[in-house]
């Protein structure tokens, strides 16, 4: 994994823009290439002076919508029985898509825009919601309205963590449940004051 990430570093850095794409592409794809990776590098050139911080997050929804929606169509087209049969050709786990399918099951097509900020879930929540053949118009905008605040949030963690940004591969996913747990705390707060400015 060590040598495909250093791959992957080495194509953001001759590609740029092209690659932060790709890579958020491939990743929405449902193949685990880790967002963190990705976003935290080109969040690092944008402090370096490499990269726009404005075109990094261009790139990075762009790649993101791209792979999404192909991953939808894998499972609006394929049905989980193709997903079953070939995933595994894409590296996807069989119990990510579960887990996925759970929090779809559970929630609707709410799940694709809060689920872009939890671990694993990200990557696979298209599938189920293909598999629901659920409206496409929905999908895009409810994919678009999670993956902004995401794609926001890492890319801006890297530039100003600079040359330390490596810590985002460390705490990626422990980055994202604090990133929940903080989102809640100001729903909950936004919540009361708007109820007790009514009162």
């Amino acid at each position: 994994m060590e040598q495909l990430s250093q791959i992957f570093l080495d194509f953001i850095s001759t590609w740029g823009y092209v690659a932060v794409a790709v890579l958020m592409a491939m990743e929405n794809a449902c193949i685990p290439i880790p967002s963190e990776l990705v976003l935290g590098f080109a969040g690092y050139l944008v402090f370096a002076g490499q990269m726009d911080f404005s075109g990094a997050v261009v790139a990075g929804m762009i790649g993101g919508m791209l792979g999404s929606i192909f991953a939808y169509y894998v499972g609006y087209y394929g049905g989980r029985p193709f997903v079953n049969k070939y995933g595994k050709y894409f590296l996807m786990s069989p119990s990510h898509v579960d887990t996925a399918q759970r929090w779809f099951d559970k929630y609707g097509i709410k799940a694709v825009f809060f689920s872009r900020i939890l671990p694993v879930v990200r990557t696979f929540i298209s599938l189920p919601a293909g598999f629901a053949k659920v409206s496409f118009k929905q999908f895009i905008f409810y994919t678009f309205l999670g993956s902004l605040p995401w794609t926001i949030l890492i890319l801006y963690c890297g530039m100003i963590l600079g040359e330390n940004w490596q810590v985002m591969r460390q705490v990626g996913h422990e980055a994202s449940l604090v990133f929940v747990f903080a989102a809640a705390i100001a729903l909950m707060v936004w919540y009361c004051y708007k109820k007790k400015r009514q009162n």
